[in-house]
């Protein structure tokens, strides 16, 4: 087991909810609790716990109790002590770990399991085979070199480009990265440009994997809330740029992940405009911009790309979203110098990407037009299905409509999130809750709810989320935790 830093005791503290609303021993609230810290991914595994006496001091409980909440974390395989040393978190047997970051999920449930817990696709009728067998002819002109291309292949960044000429961006070849996928790129972004300590200005809430990516480099991430309206506040923006001074802006203007919100093109203006004062360089991530759902003939026309409003934007995109969760295409369209030592900062741990993806990819993405036309309007079912079904189901609840994307931001009556998604998981439903989309562990009162099940996979599983939840406690009551269980992270 690797050991990371301390965790403070007040960090601890922070992230716990109120103990008093708790029933049962006091110990068994707390390490139950924690527990939920660790396999929700808000605790790192390694992470060294404060001493139970200065836990019990901060807590106002008995050092007796916090002592047999660290036994009881230890029965359950969670905790292990070192003489000398302290008590570190770790994840039991059961648990494996899958993806970046403390990304965990439970042995492999079984294909009945309805799973929620991700925003992804599968590809429409037979598209990716046909691409496979077009990419199969054309690979013997490759396979007589050395198969690196440290940019992507030129084929294939001519047609992101050209994708960007059209939305009003002037893009050339040399202003493309091709990389594994937006997550890929994000990290690329953040090798490059942050060093530990620097601060990362994002949405709250926003997509995990950023949070994860930042952490990870050691920066320091800040959240600014939506505004009650649920999209961007440009004040609170300008106000956070302008007192922490952040090195980078990760945000989401186009069909948020998670809310599905398309911000207005006078608050991108009105953000752009800070982070020029501010000094601060802005990362767009643009996975689901071609997910556009609303109305063609009601809606007006998208507002421009960020990076149409400034040359300055860095914007990622992927095929991931629109096309399918299996093809690991993405890229990064930024100033041709900076895409040079992007591709420096590659090479260090990624020579170059798979030349047969690429073929894949470009033989998918001169299609791609014609194919979000059928996908949009399947997407459009299924949003409209998901909402009927909470409506009728969950009427006290709050979902946003969601312009695009794939998934609603849904506003629960109670904080009760993440003791409704372990209840969930024991009835084959895989859920996340909104905490995993925040730095702290709030948004407890949230769930993100993807649509890109069958329409009626998606009226069965709120059907058992309708009756798990009315099942619950009264707020702020905790689902005890069982041994290796816990929630599954996002995509």
């Amino acid at each position: 087991m690797a050991l990371s830093e301390r965790i403070g005791v007040r960090t601890i503290a922070a992230l716990l909810p109120n103990l008093d609303r708790q029933t049962g021993p006091r110990y068994l609230s707390l390490s139950s609790c924690l527990a939920t810290l660790l396999l929700d991914g808000r605790l790192a595994p390694g992470s060294r716990l404060p001493s139970e006496r200065d836990l019990a001091l901060v807590l106002k409980l008995s050092r007796a109790t916090v002592t047999a909440a660290y036994d009881q974390l230890g029965r359950e395989g969670m905790l292990v002590r070192r003489r000398g040393s302290g008590s570190y978190l770790t994840l039991p047997t059961s648990v494996q770990i899958s993806g970046p970051g403390a990304r965990m999920a439970r042995e492999q449930h079984g294909e009945s399991a309805l799973d929620l817990s991700i925003a992804c696709l599968p590809a429409l009728g037979n598209q990716i085979e046909t691409a496979m067998h077009q990419a199969a002819d054309r690979i013997g002109s490759y396979t007589i070199r050395g198969g690196y291309h440290s940019y992507g292949l030129p084929e294939l960044r001519a047609l992101i480009a050209e994708r960007y000429c059209r939305r009003g961006i002037p893009t050339t070849v040399d202003n493309i990265l091709v990389t594994n996928g937006a997550q890929h790129g994000i990290d690329l972004l953040l090798r490059l440009m942050i060093s530990a300590g620097d601060r990362v200005l994002t949405e709250l809430p926003t997509y995990p994997g950023a949070l994860e990516a930042i952490r990870s480099h050691q920066a320091r991430a800040v959240a600014v809330p939506f505004g009650p309206d649920d999209s961007w506040n440009p004040a609170a923006i300008r106000n956070t740029m302008l007192q922490t001074s952040p090195r980078l802006a990760y945000l989401i203007p186009d069909f948020h992940n998670p809310t599905g919100v398309l911000v207005d093109t006078e608050r991108r203006e009105q953000v752009l405009s800070a982070a020029r004062r501010a000094g601060t360089t802005i990362v767009v991530d643009e996975s689901f911009i071609d997910l556009d759902l609303r109305d063609p003939e009601l809606s007006s026309p998208a507002p421009p790309a960020m990076a149409a409003l400034d040359t300055a934007v860095i914007s990622v995109g992927s095929l991931s979203k629109p096309l399918w969760g299996g093809l690991r295409i993405g890229w990064i369209r930024t100033e041709v110098e900076q895409v040079q030592r992007l591709a420096i900062v590659r090479a260090r741990s990624d020579m170059s990407g798979s030349v047969i993806d690429q073929l894949v990819a470009g033989i998918l993405l001169a299609e791609l037009d014609q194919a979000l036309d059928a996908r949009r309007c399947e997407l459009r079912l299924k949003r409209d299905a998901l909402l009927q079904a909470l409506r009728v189901e969950l009427p006290s609840w709050r979902p946003t409509v969601a312009s695009g994307g794939l998934s609603t931001w849904v506003r629960m009556d109670r904080p009760v999130a993440t003791p409704l998604t372990q209840l969930l998981e024991q009835r084959g439903v895989l859920l996340t809750p909104g905490s995993r989309f925040a730095l702290d562990g709030t948004l407890e009162r949230f769930l993100r709810i993807p649509f890109a099940l069958p329409v009626a996979d998606l009226q069965v599983a709120v059907h058992r989320i309708s009756e798990a939840y009315r099942e619950l406690p009264d707020v702020g009551q905790s689902a005890r935790v069982e041994r290796g269980h816990n929630s599954l992270v996002p995509a």
